[in-house]
């Protein structure tokens, strides 16, 4: 599969993955498709340019608590992106945590689609 299109495939799964989380939990509310394709979009873009610099930024802590500070920085960056967009909301830290943690699972399962097969 072209790259650009497994990129796009990826985007618009995220999106749908976004939907879902907030038909799974009333606590994260997406107004319509076009505001979950707009936050999927920023909320890659943070991972990518925000997340690298809030982990290294937070190392000591990230070890005195074995790894788990991380899902804190992954809710953060998810409540960021709700705080940048008007069709995206998470109702507060909490809510950011369980949504950030279903968005993640539904990450995951999409890369797992998505990843080339060996033979």
């Amino acid at each position: 599969m072209l790259r650009g299109m497994k990129l796009l495939l990826n985007w618009l799964l995220s999106a749908v993955a976004l939907m879902a989380v907030a038909y799974l939990y009333s606590g994260v509310t997406v107004a319509s498709f076009g505001s979950a394709l707009l936050a999927a979009f920023v909320i890659g873009l943070l991972n990518v340019l925000l997340r690298p610099i809030l982990v290294i930024l937070t190392i000591p802590i990230t070890l005195l608590t074995l790894g788990l500070f991380l899902f804190v920085i992954n809710a953060l960056v998810f409540w960021a992106a709700s705080e940048m967009l008007s069709g995206f909301h998470v109702s507060g830290f909490g809510a950011a945590l369980i949504g950030s943690l279903l968005y993640s699972a539904l990450g995951l399962c999409i890369d797992a689609v998505l990843a080339p097969t060996r033979e």
